[in-house]
């Protein structure tokens, strides 16, 4: 039983979006290993940006400095 976790920015993925990547991951794992897409688990989370950090900054002050 696959058990995949996305991780993304709470930036305004919309739902028909959300929705196309665990379609896309679970027929991913069906064509390249074979897997079960019904006991394929897919659970997107999604993280603000205050709360996600790249090179010791938050993506939010990343992003106000234009990096």
């Amino acid at each position: 039983m696959p058990y995949v976790n996305i991780k993304i920015t709470r930036e305004g993925a919309t739902r028909e979006q959300k929705a196309a990547l665990i379609r896309g991951v679970t027929d991913l794992l069906q064509t390249e290993l074979g897997k079960n897409p019904q006991t394929t688990v897919v659970v997107i989370d999604e993280v603000d940006t205050d709360n996600w950090g790249i090179g010791g900054e938050s993506v939010t002050i990343r992003r106000q400095l234009g990096g």
